[in-house]
């Protein structure tokens, strides 16, 4: 049988060696959080090592992703327009009869093709939206692209109490396609630079649509 031998009282640590290890665990534990994990987590840094090791990037990209999610999950839960009282259905009626004939004389007088090219710079945190006025089931053919980084972008359409997002993405370089007028109104980019230096944007477009203007 064996028998561990159990340790003097002269071997066991004194009061004095537990609070130093106790102290030196606090200590490292809050240098690492200060240096490592909130310039990784939460881009803070007030050392400044963790741009050194480039943690602090981390720690940005992160948080813009934080909040290109919150801004998204703010636009999901925008309201839905109300279901109108019996009251007012007489008059939603005269505007669908009012909307058909408006919309036939749209069918009836489709733009002509037309074609634009436009440059925008934005600068870090900057962003800016570009819409084409269009009527429904129009078509355009577009492509967009960055020099010097990515961007966010958000392609939406709204008008006539119509809402609609197409597409979204995150970090992007460019995009191509064909944009298909869901309503009658205006339909467009919504980008944003999250990076750290100017970027250029250039927009090619061409199909039907009767005007193309910067909203902000």
């Amino acid at each position: 049988m064996y028998n561990s031998d159990i340790p003097t009282r002269a071997e066991l640590p004194t009061t004095k060696q537990l609070l130093r290890s106790t102290g030196i665990a606090i200590v490292s534990a809050a240098a690492i959080l200060v240096t490592v994990v909130l310039p990784a987590e939460y881009n803070i840094d007030p050392t400044g090592l963790g741009k050194a090791f480039g943690l602090a990037e981390m720690g940005e990209i992160k948080q813009q992703l934080a909040e290109e999610a919150e801004r998204d999950r703010l636009m999901d839960e925008q309201p839905q327009p109300a279901t109108p009282a019996p009251d007012q259905q007489s008059s939603l009626l005269g505007q669908i009869f009012s909307g058909l004939f408006i919309s036939s004389a749209h069918a009836q007088e489709a733009p002509a093709t037309r074609s634009d090219t436009m440059s925008i710079t934005l600068k870090p945190g900057e962003g800016t939206e570009v819409k084409l006025t269009m009527v429904k089931g129009a078509q355009v053919n577009f492509t967009w692209a960055v020099e010097g980084g990515v961007v966010n972008f958000d392609l939406h359409g709204d008008g006539g109490g119509n809402e609609i997002s197409y597409e979204k993405g995150r970090a992007v370089p460019g995009a191509e396609g064909t944009l298909t007028a869901g309503f009658d109104g205006n339909h467009g980019w919504f980008w944003r630079n999250r990076g750290k230096a100017d970027v250029t944007l250039t927009l090619k477009t061409e199909g039907a649509y009767t005007d193309i203007k910067r909203m902000m």
